[in-house]
């Protein structure tokens, strides 16, 4: 059989299929379920940065009742308990995940903006966790944010949180940067030992009849599969941090071609939501199969094997491949 085992961020993993963020890790018993599939860690779900802040108003409410300068003030708040737990019962899960089950626990901070809500950081780190994954969801709508000023803004983030833990610290980027490979260097010079690629922004819909903007969550398929391959390839072996490739992994070919092109481990949510956890076990099945019938000894001797620094044309991961990729569909025309 052959040996799956692969490193993540200092941490010693049983094989490279890790659980993403999703609603499964809100509770003890999902965390036992994916555990009990075959998964090697688990991402737990995001605390949302406006969640600890909407948290610190409502506290700065109560102890300074009578003024009228900020009732309006939560209005600009969702109400976060309908979707996610409190910042402390968050803590408390990781706490009690850790003391349920052996495998690894990432906790997850989403937001972008330096402040107090950092220190959450040192509590997730207190509670147990094994790393912290940085979640920089954030669409830019501003149009006097300028490209450096976002770019330093996740710099400095991170440069706070590495100086507030010791634990590993991953950064969870969007594809969209003018110049990716620059920023990743920066992070990892920054603190980031890890880079996770790439956030999937969810998309909203409208609806044309009630005038309104509709939440709308759409699971990613194995097409999806290409964007972070593209990338996971091409930052193999530039930046001094390991590598997770999300989005589009649902079979154990996906997550072989991630650790092909370079990535230690491979993350997946939408297979294991539509299907179950049981989803991960069939992935790791596949991934055995696979290997065995094309003889690989290991996740390692597979490792950036086909990263832009190992195939025969790098320029095919680069602007070189448009050309062919137009003229290979000549034949198909009418």
């Amino acid at each position: 059989m052959a040996d799956l085992s692969t490193t993540y961020l200092g941490l010693s993993l049983k094989n490279p299929l890790v659980a993403s963020a999703s609603p499964l890790s809100k509770k003890l018993e999902g965390i036992r379920r994916l555990e009990d599939a075959g998964v090697s860690a688990v991402v737990m779900y995001s605390l949302f940065e406006e969640q600890i802040t909407h948290e610190s108003l409502e506290l700065d409410h109560f102890l300074n009742q009578g003024t009228y300068t900020y009732a309006e003030s939560l209005t600009h708040f969702p109400e976060m308990e309908s979707y996610n737990i409190g910042p402390d019962k968050y803590v408390e899960l990781i706490q009690s995940a850790k003391q349920a089950v052996s495998i690894p626990i990432i906790g997850s901070l989403n937001g972008i903006s330096a402040g107090g809500w950092v220190d959450y950081a040192r509590k997730i780190q207190e509670a147990g966790a094994d790393a912290l994954e940085l979640n920089t969801y954030y669409v830019v709508t501003d149009d006097q944010l300028t490209p450096a000023e976002l770019e330093n803004a996740f710099i400095d983030l991170v440069k706070e949180i590495h100086s507030k833990v010791h634990i590993p610290l991953a950064v969870k980027l969007s594809p969209f940067f003018t110049s990716l490979p620059n920023l990743a260097r920066r992070l990892v010079e920054a603190g980031a030992s890890g880079l996770v690629l790439f956030n999937r922004f969810i998309q909203p819909d409208l609806d044309i009849e009630t005038l309104d903007v509709v939440p709308n969550l759409k699971l990613s398929t194995s097409e999806e599969l290409r964007l972070p391959l593209r990338w996971i390839a091409i930052l193999y072996g530039r930046v001094q941090a390991d590598l997770a490739l999300t989005s589009g992994v649902h079979t154990g070919k996906d997550a072989l071609k991630a650790i092909m092109a370079g990535a230690n481990v491979a993350m997946t949510t939408s297979e294991i939501l539509a299907k179950g956890p049981a989803a991960a076990g069939k992935i790791l099945s596949e991934m055995q199969d696979w290997m065995k019938e094309y003889e690989y000894d290991s996740i390692q001797q597979m490792r950036g094997s086909m990263s832009q620094k190992a195939v025969a044309e790098p320029a095919a991961f680069e602007r070189g491949n448009y050309m062919e990729a137009l003229r290979s569909y000549d034949n198909r025309l009418p």
